[in-house]
């Protein structure tokens, strides 16, 4: 059976995972906590520091098909950088590019090196939208409507004009040479800004063009995600992500029939072959769900981190749920079939799937 090593075992490491077994290989987690939020979902686990025990990493590395770092601790990252050439397998990362997308101060200065349209710096008026310079996600951003708000604002915070519009992802995995873009899909945000759905787009492409641009510019040699809003004044470009991403990955997978680990592992091996578009295979839907008074409400994926324990909760043709256990539960829906219809039917399934659960332990 083939091992993939995985080096952090939260939501993008859960992302990984789930990819990772439906490629049929085994998942070996690393993780220096006792019990990661993903320990359920894996083959094996090693609780370990791999900043201070790194000749268990090169162990591991010689039973492996690849190492994947599915964490953002700065201090890991630039550690396992001086590591990977001691492993006996690739490390699936793009330490160059991952410098430039960790930081969304240098990404900028790169989006305009390449004239890569972006929202406005520092715009004369509001609504300004404001986020830390390094964080992922949509931690810490807010939305500002008056002058007023900017009184007291951490200097080190990026402020932009507020462009409305539907927010939209796209992944690109390269070899350094050879860049494949996949599929792409649209991010529904919640009330603090941060995704609570998934679902695909058709053909963009546009949205593809400047993806290709952003990777070839980079020499990509990895994977990296691109999000932009689809605003009345065409595409803009809010940031890229060097690193194995959450959430869209599986609606791609189930929508495009393309496994982002598959094609990870292929741009190190063997490399990859470009394409000019993927068809959609089925419609997909992929969102969170938060049991709050009694009821199920969208959530963003930052409630599940604050989670203890991720497991499968339910798997049958076109549903799949899992349940994040702690001091919220909160599921992940995964719904699909060939037309939109039948899936949104596979999603009203796992709705009341999950109502009779929640029902039943309320003593309803």
């Amino acid at each position: 059976m083939k091992n993939l090593v995985l080096i952090g075992g939260k939501l993008q490491g859960f992302e990984a995972s789930y990819l990772t077994k439906k490629a049929g290989m085994r998942v070996v987690l690393v993780d220096k906590k006792e019990r990661p939020l993903i320990m359920k979902v894996v083959d094996e686990f090693h609780c370990f520091d791999v900043t201070k025990e790194p000749e268990k990493l090169i162990e591991l590395s010689k039973t492996a098909m690849a190492v994947l770092p599915v964490n953002e601790n700065l201090e890991t990252i630039n550690f396992l950088r001086t590591l990977r050439d001691k492993l006996a397998c690739p490390m699936l990362f793009d330490f160059d590019a991952y410098h430039i997308s960790m930081d969304k101060k240098r990404s900028k200065e790169y989006f305009r090196s390449i004239n890569v349209p972006m929202p406005l710096d520092n715009p004369t008026s509001p609504p300004y939208f404001i986020k830390p310079p390094c964080e992922s996600s949509s931690i810490g951003t807010s939305i500002i409507y008056d002058q007023s708000g900017l009184e007291g604002l951490d200097p080190s915070m990026l402020i932009e004009e507020y462009v409305e519009g539907d927010v939209v992802s796209l992944e690109v995995v390269g070899d350094g040479e050879r860049f494949e873009v996949v599929k792409e899909t649209k991010i529904h945000i919640d009330g603090t800004y941060d995704c609570h759905m998934v679902t695909p787009l058709a053909d963009y492409p546009e949205f593809r063009d400047l993806t290709y641009k952003l990777a070839e510019n980079l020499n990509l040699k990895g994977i990296m995600d691109v999000e932009a809003i689809d605003s009345s004044r065409g595409l803009k470009v809010l940031e890229i992500d060097a690193r194995f991403p959450s959430q869209t990955p599986t609606v791609v997978y189930h929508s495009s029939g393309v496994n982002l680990i598959e094609l990870l592992l292929q741009a190190f091996v063997t490399g990859v072959r470009e394409n000019e578009g993927i068809p959609e295979r089925n419609y997909c839907t992929y969102e969170h769900l938060l049991f709050r008074d009694g009821e199920l409400v969208p959530v963003g994926e930052h409630v599940l981190s604050q989670g203890t324990d991720y497991h499968e909760f339910h798997a049958s043709e076109g549903l799949e749920i899992f349940e994040c256990s702690g001091e919220r539960k909160v599921f992940t829906l995964i719904s699909w079939a060939s037309e939109k219809e039948e899936a949104d039917l596979n999603r009203q399934r796992g709705l009341n799937m999950l109502r009779e659960y929640l029902a039943i332990g309320q003593g309803a």
